[in-house]
């Protein structure tokens, strides 16, 4: 390969490092400390749900789950149906919780229990898979309820303020989360066409890093 070429790939690669990641090529520069974990926030924003990203230094040490489902908890429920696998005493008082919604509550809990075998708690989640179905009768998966039963458990402390945030569950007015978390994981939420579990609309993977030592 010509050196002039050579010069042009290679400009062509830094500018789109450079535009693929500003906060990152800026201030010290876009390398992470080797026990470093820094996470990147939408800007001018208090309480944002989810990271932009999340960058990790070598030697940082990285806990990854399985994909987690929900556990059959409603035994009037019957077998196979998604209501199968909520947990009336999550909703307990709460109007116009919807099944993924409930199914994501009980789910995030198994995390939380998952994480606490590890030596780690939801606050050390760095990234977040989420696999939706549609419920029946449905178009589409209910991205709305995810995203409410994801704020009972994350980001719902206001950065700025250091306050916990109120978040609804269904249609009932804000009250205080479930879990007060400041964590905001970069996060990936996909509709697909099955999950393992007849009856699961919600499997949740996550990505955690251990503190410093």
């Amino acid at each position: 390969m010509k050196r002039r070429t050579k010069a042009v790939i290679g400009t062509a690669l830094t500018a789109s490092l450079l535009t693929g990641g500003t906060a990152l090529a800026e201030g010290r520069g876009w390398w992470p400390g080797s026990k470093e974990v820094r996470v990147m926030l939408p800007e001018g924003q208090s309480n944002p749900a989810i990271a932009t990203g999340v960058v990790t230094g070598g030697e940082v040490a990285l806990y990854q789950s399985s994909g987690l489902g929900p556990t059959a908890l409603n035994p009037s429920a019957p077998a196979g149906s998604p209501e199968l696998y909520t947990d009336p005493a999550l909703t307990q008082g709460a109007t116009g919780v919807t099944v993924t919604e409930a199914q994501a509550l009980v789910v995030l809990r198994n995390i939380k229990t998952n994480l606490a075998a590890a030596g780690l708690t939801l606050a050390d989640v760095i990234t977040m898979k989420c696999y939706l179905m549609k419920p029946p009768g449905s178009d589409t998966a209910d991205y709305a309820g995810w995203n409410r039963a994801y704020r009972q458990y994350f980001a719902n402390i206001d950065l700025t303020s250091k306050e916990v945030v109120p978040v609804p569950m269904g249609t009932s007015a804000p009250k205080a989360p479930l879990v007060a978390n400041k964590a905001r994981p970069a996060r990936a939420t996909m509709e697909v066409a099955s999950l393992a579990v007849r009856g699961w609309l919600v499997e949740v993977e996550v990505t955690a890093a251990y503190k410093k030592r």
